[in-house]
């Protein structure tokens, strides 16, 4: 997910899928399926599918393509397909073995562990694509996210650069509204009960009505819990989440090294407790957990000169709009006056690696053209006009590692020249881009928790990206978390907007047990310790 203004990720969202588009770069004689295809001028063919977004220009209107085209000395022929058509179509393709030579945001290091024979085997290439190569030296744990317990690599991963490292996950508050009323922001649930008071009661916004909503929170997502959850106040509690992806959206977390499941924990109980009450008394709208979620992001947005909301969860300032100057990210609040700020955390999340990015067919055909494709895309010119749109149109190449955004790159969030945070690709650490506003945006609200993160430990404290299951456990743990999760769930809203958590807790938490919650931080345990005995 990117830094864009929320009403684009908005109405990116909600457009309708688009059927595959074939797009060519340059004729060709016979097919691209016989081996060895080649164009009217002998240069090899490769044939690359991109998952795009909807809000992305066609590849063929991205002028960086013609860079690796020339890169290769080949003829790319560029397939395009929106992220609902693929639903669709993944699983077939993926059965059929009918891969395209190169498929970028298309497949993960999960979809080749459960289908062996279909990806290639980039390991013993990478001398053929020294980009690749130096992106692994330079980023170990980008390798380790994809690298198989034998060492093979089917699927490359890509960094979106230093600048995105941090969570996707911000506490943000009104600070107008403080300074309005004299208050500080709060460091404490205690604090913060106080301040949510102050914001129903007092017309912060001065229009006369009372028509603030203190917490605006959202409701509980049907699959775990996940991007902006009110559950992201167990870190005032000293459990860390990570909820932008991974096992934690089902409860599991780390701590010291030992694997647990927070649904059972006191520290969760504590939470959905805080939550209620402050439901009760009006701090939290009473629709919360049932608001359809354009209605409780129009409330962040409100008319665009009047806020109405005091405290939310979200991605940065600019979810607020035309109302984003009021307001700032906070440290989470400690659940317990008591509590060392020391023992606060903050979601340990990551946005600078994912591990999805490019897999090669291991029925490819002209696999030197192949790598050359794949070493053009991880060069540095080349990821930087992934992200950013193409050199001179959109960016420009300063020197020394340093690229200026021009304004009109991002300019249109629903006509996007570039695949922003889908790019196959690598930022190394000595690149800047002035004028990047969705990095610049995040380092706004991540940079408040710096100190948060320095509570805890990378490795012992939380599930590091590269530990994966295998084929079977990850079927196991799904299955049991059908079970869990709509349990769980279910009774975690009813929790909240009705109270009786202490009178069901015991049965509660035999329920979750009996349908596999103690199997799956068995099974997340034995693949933490696999992945992490070299890095503790």
């Amino acid at each position: 997910m990117t830094a864009r203004k929320v009403v684009a990720r908005r109405a990116a969202a909600g457009i309708a899928a688009t059927s595959i588009l074939a797009l060519t770069l340059a004729g060709c004689t016979g097919s691209n399926e016989n081996e060895g295809a080649t164009d009217a001028d002998g240069r090899p063919i490769v044939k690359v599918l991109v998952v795009q977004n909807t809000n992305q220009v066609p590849m063929t209107e991205m002028a960086w393509t013609k860079q690796v085209q020339d890169d290769c000395g080949c003829t790319i022929q560029w397939e395009s397909v929106d992220d609902t058509a693929w639903g669709q179509q993944k699983n077939p393709t993926l059965a059929s073995g009918d891969l395209a030579d190169i498929s970028i945001r298309a497949f993960s290091p999960t979809d080749a562990a459960q289908y062996p024979g279909v990806f290639e085997d980039l390991a013993p290439h990478l001398a053929a694509m020294p980009n690749v190569q130096a992106f692994f030296d330079q980023k170990p744990d980008a390798r380790r996210l994809v690298e198989t317990p034998e060492g093979e690599v089917f699927v490359l991963p890509s960094s979106r650069g230093k600048a995105f490292s941090g969570s996707g996950q911000h506490m943000m508050i009104n600070k107008a509204w403080l300074d309005e009323l004299g208050l500080d922001v709060p460091t404490t649930w205690d604090e913060l009960t106080k301040v949510l008071e102050a914001f129903k009661t007092k017309d912060p916004n001065g229009n006369g009505k009372a028509d603030e909503i203190p917490f605006n929170i959202r409701a509980l997502e049907t699959g775990g819990f996940g991007w902006y959850s009110p559950m992201l106040l167990l870190n005032s509690t000293g459990i860390v989440t990570q909820f932008n992806k991974g096992p934690s959206g089902s409860g599991i977390y780390v701590h010291d090294g030992t694997v647990g499941n927070y649904l059972v924990t006191d520290e969760f109980r504590s939470v959905v407790t805080y939550l209620h009450d402050l439901m009760a008394e009006g701090l939290v709208p009473k629709d919360a957990m049932t608001k359809d979620s354009s209605a409780y992001y129009n409330d962040q947005l409100g008319d665009g000169k009047t806020a109405r909301t005091g405290l939310i969860f979200g991605w940065s300032l600019d979810d607020f709009g035309d109302l984003a100057d009021q307001y700032v990210a906070m440290p989470a609040p400690a659940a317990d006056d008591s509590m060392s700020p020391d023992d606060v955390v903050w979601d340990g999340s990551d946005n600078e690696f994912e591990n999805n990015k490019l897999a090669v067919s291991a029925n490819a055909q002209n696999k030197d053209a192949v790598w050359k494709v794949v070493d053009s895309l991880y060069s540095e010119t080349v990821s930087a006009q992934q992200l950013y749109g193409s050199i001179p149109d959109f960016v420009t190449d300063d020197g020394d590692h340093q690229y200026t955004v021009k304004p009109e790159a991002l300019a249109d969030p629903n006509k996007y020249p570039t695949l922003t945070d889908r790019l196959a690709g690598w930022i190394p650490d000595e690149v800047t881009f002035a004028g990047a506003k969705d990095s610049e945006a995040l380092r706004e609200v991540d940079d408040v928790y710096t100190d948060q993160y320095d509570n805890y430990d990378p490795v012992l404290d939380k599930m590091p990206d590269y530990v994966r299951l295998s084929a079977e456990d990850e079927t196991t743990v799904a299955n049991n978390n059908t079970a869990v999760l709509n349990f769980a769930l279910q009774k975690t809203s009813e929790w909240i907007m009705k109270g009786g958590i202490d009178e069901q807790w015991d049965d509660y938490v035999a329920q979750l047990e009996a349908a596999g919650l103690d199997q799956n931080v068995e099974i997340w345990q034995k693949a933490y310790d696999q992945y992490t005995a070299d890095a503790k």
